[in-house]
């Protein structure tokens, strides 16, 4: 019998998906060679195509493992095509998160994918759909700290090691904002299988404005403060310093200038 799931054209990778990896590929080698006339311009793209890239295997790892949990419906909706452009708007799901990575260097958990969830059995389920995205995130900075806890940056240029400490920057500000137990974020989708149903029906009309509160409570500075403070502690455990972090952010924002603390070269 053919399904939603089972056709081949709803698991067929996206040209824009292809199109990003190219993207990441192309600014990648130009940070790492200095190729670009402007290091800063190369670290944006390979940063920001990069991070549109997790964004794309965060919500496919939603869909993948609710495929597996008995929700056949994701593949009809084209959410294992990993195109951005299928994870709610445009606009939630790409330009909100690169203009938080412009402003603020956080990884705005982006995108949704809408499960239906009556076709899944067994909280448990329910619960590991939710965690699949974060640990996509935690997985990603794995890889990006690579070089960093495994002492093997003899011979990478400056640049592109400050690009790869500003990604992991962002996946796991990403991991962490998205592993909260907040009505909206997928932290409070693993344990709100586990709730009363009463709590969660209580619950429930707060879900569209978690993410609002969160970033509010962000602006405040003894809130940002303590944030980033376990995020530099997650980085540091990974090998990744400040100075890295703050460098590739200021190679990120080119257009403010080059920063003589933060040579992009060799």
């Amino acid at each position: 019998m053919t399904t939603a799931a089972t056709r081949r054209s709803d698991r067929r990778i996206s040209a824009v998906f292809v199109g990003l990896l190219a993207v990441t590929a192309v600014t990648g080698w130009a940070t790492w060679t200095g190729f670009a006339a402007q290091p800063g311009v190369a670290v944006f793209l390979f940063v920001t195509a990069a991070w549109i890239v997790s964004l794309c295997l965060h919500e496919y790892a939603h869909a993948r493992t609710a495929l597996h949990s008995g929700d056949i419906s994701v593949g009809a909706k084209g959410y294992l095509t990993l195109n951005p452009l299928k994870y709610t708007h445009a606009l939630l799901s790409i330009v909100l998160p690169v203009i938080f990575v412009i402003m603020g260097g956080i990884g705005l958990p982006g995108g949704a994918v809408f499960i239906e969830r009556g076709r899944i059995r067994g909280r448990w389920r329910h619960s590991l759909i939710s965690a699949a995205g974060p640990l996509t995130n935690v997985l990603f900075a794995v890889v990006c700290t690579a070089p960093f806890w495994l002492d093997a940056l003899d011979g990478v240029p400056a640049g592109f090691r400050f690009a790869l400490a500003f990604l992991a920057l962002l996946q796991v500000t990403a991991a962490i904002l998205n592993s909260l137990p907040v009505p909206g974020l997928d932290g409070y989708g693993v344990v709100e299988p586990w709730l009363p149903y009463g709590v969660r029906r209580q619950v429930e009309p707060f879900a569209p404005f978690g993410l609002l509160l969160v970033f509010a409570l962000l602006w405040v500075p003894s809130v940002n403060g303590a944030f980033f403070g376990v995020v530099d502690s997650v980085l540091a455990a990974l090998g990744v310093s400040d100075l890295e972090t703050y460098c590739g952010q200021e190679l990120y924002r080119f257009w403010q200038g080059t920063n003589e603390y933060c040579p992009a070269g060799s």
